[in-house]
């Protein structure tokens, strides 16, 4: 086993809205996500991965007094000068999609542009405000782009990526273990993967991402379902993920940990 196979999994919980069926009960309210938070630390994530609803300084702030989880800011689909307060908040990471939004949900459809100018715009704002981007790869044209940053000078490794399979829209792949192996295969050299997926058939890929040394994210914003079928608490998903990960002879990275491997420790 390598030394990549070795490593710990993180795990990213996503207590937030579901796309797919809104009707999915998650926190809303600060204090409501921020217990969740610590219930999903509890239960072994290492990230939290929020939208906050908003209370941006509340929840930051409040997670981090209560727990020691990596907080990673999502909705990248805001043009950045609208997410400055996550910045100046100091979020450990924010959420950055390395292509145009082409999603097609329950309520909601969202396309937006992203042109590359604009991610050198967001590389800049993370250097200044000492935040780690986490890239969102939804496609080998994702990749193109992160490739160009680095060649660019404007990334430091470990790059910090996340694979979307099955999620609907003009940005959709398909939910399958050939689709993560595929876009892996073209990754450049030091990235931590992680793999998100939004389909039936989350748990087979996931679990393959486990036994080839990457990481996962799970929550009701992704799929919020357990294995038996019922639609469970984010909690409750990573608990189901991390028992999956200790069977398989895996062990369960801490928020320290993770921070070692994300490249967050001199932040």
């Amino acid at each position: 086993m390598s030394e990549t196979k070795r490593k710990p999994l993180v795990i990213i919980a996503t207590p937030n809205i579901c796309w797919l069926n809104p009707t999915v009960a998650y926190p809303k309210k600060a204090p409501e996500i921020i217990q969740e938070a610590v219930k999903c630390r509890e239960a072994g994530a290492s990230i939290l991965h929020t939208h906050a609803e908003g209370q941006w300084a509340e929840v930051i702030n409040g997670v981090r007094d209560q727990c020691d989880l990596i907080i990673q800011s999502g909705m990248s689909s805001i043009p950045l000068q609208e997410r400055i307060e996550l910045f100046e908040q100091k979020s450990d990471m924010v959420s950055i999609i390395a292509n145009h939004h082409a999603e097609a949900f329950t309520e909601v459809n969202c396309d937006v542009l992203h042109p590359l100018a604009e991610l050198e715009e967001y590389c800049v704002a993370c250097r200044k405000y000492g935040v780690k981007p986490e890239w969102e790869i939804w496609h080998p044209g994702s990749i193109w782009n992160l490739n160009q940053l680095i060649t660019k000078g404007l990334l430091d490794p470990p790059y910090i990526t996340t694979f979307f399979l099955g999620w609907p829209g003009g940005t959709w792949s398909p939910p399958t273990v050939h689709e993560y192996l595929y876009r892996k295969s073209l990754m450049p050299k030091h990235c931590v993967i992680n793999l998100s997926l939004m389909a039936a058939e989350q748990m087979e890929v996931l679990v393959t991402a486990i036994t080839h040394g990457d990481h996962v994210r799970v929550g009701t914003e992704d799929w919020p379902y357990l294995q038996n079928g019922r639609i469970a608490k984010t909690h409750e998903l990573v608990k189901e993920i991390a028992d999956i990960s200790r069977s398989l002879g895996r062990e369960v990275a801490t928020p320290a940990q993770a921070r070692e491997m994300t490249g967050l420790t001199q932040l």
